[in-house]
């Protein structure tokens, strides 16, 4: 089985209006990648995997949208928030989709949004990005939800690393932020996203440590050396069986990720540079995360 833990769901169900069609020239630095996209889109660049983790991210704290998550930003043609967003992309295709809710911890509506989305949308876990959203991993309101996820065991994943966004601060998603919070909720559940990008090597330490900590290897194919050197930090410190397949689709598709994760050796040809284990790396690409995560 194939399961890529790291997607966001489409803007729109049908057809995309042509003057609504935007292309990212950030996101990767070997080409556009576009940034606007509908269901049938999602599902063909997924196709490969059997199941896929899905989610927004709740940019702002409040706003007149439900839950006090912010509205889509008058894009796309699914009513509500993106959490109804999400669910109802979900709810369309369950056998190959699984979502996980938008929290921000500033949101005054923030416990209501939790059981809306756990008991009334059935989502299964949390995602959070403290640079994106803005708020302190360690602060109290982010530690609400760090509780809940652990009393209902429902895994959280995190953006971790670095980002263009000039106004996202990168010192609250450096993976090193996460050993305090583990020790402190050691039953909890967490996926450190792009394992930490470029601080792989702290990203490796960190999961090796907690028994409940893994990684994603989403958003670094792209950058062949730092990929090559993510595998080989991550072979030294020997935790290649806590890293999970992710894409971050529509950044990458799943079957890109796997194409590149069984190539990762080929920049060390000819050279006498450690090679990444080749049954690790079908390891990765066949791991049942669902089971890790306590979601199979």
């Amino acid at each position: 089985m194939i399961i890529d833990v790291h997607t966001h769901p489409p803007q729109y169900r049908g057809e995309i209006p042509e003057d609504k069609i935007v292309y990212n020239d950030v996101w990767r630095p070997d080409r556009s990648v576009k940034a606007v996209y509908n269901w049938d889109d999602f599902l063909k660049g997924q196709s490969i995997a059997d199941k896929s983790i899905t989610f927004n991210i709740a940019w702002k704290p409040s706003s007149e949208a439900s839950g006090g998550l912010e509205a889509r930003h008058n894009v796309g043609d699914l009513p509500g928030n993106f959490n109804d967003a999400t669910a109802a992309f979900v709810s369309t295709y369950p056998d190959k989709l699984i979502g996980f809710m938008a929290l921000h911890p500033h949101d005054p509506n923030l416990l209501d949004e939790f059981e809306r989305c756990r008991v009334d949308l059935g989502m299964k876990g949390i995602k959070l990005g403290a640079n994106y959203q803005n708020f302190d991993p360690l602060e109290t309101r982010a530690l609400k939800i760090y509780e809940l996820a652990q009393r209902y065991d429902m895994p959280i994943l995190f953006h971790q690393g670095t980002s263009p966004v000039r106004m996202a601060p990168i010192t609250y998603s450096h993976p090193l932020i996460m050993d305090e919070v583990a020790m402190r909720y050691p039953d909890l559940k967490m996926i450190l996203a792009h394992m930490g990008h470029p601080w792989t090597a702290d990203c490796s330490v960190v999961i090796r440590k907690h028994p409940n900590l893994y990684a994603d290897v989403s958003a670094l194919i792209y950058r062949p050396w730092g990929f090559y050197e993510a595998l080989t930090r991550a072979t030294e410190w020997k935790v290649l069986d806590k890293l999970m397949l992710g894409s971050d689709y529509p950044v990458t598709t799943a079957e890109e990720t796997i194409n590149a994760l069984r190539n990762v050796n080929s920049i060390v040809e000819g050279t006498n540079l450690p090679r990444i284990p080749e049954d690790k790396i079908e390891e990765i690409i066949h791991r049942d995360s669902l089971a890790l995560l306590g979601l199979d």
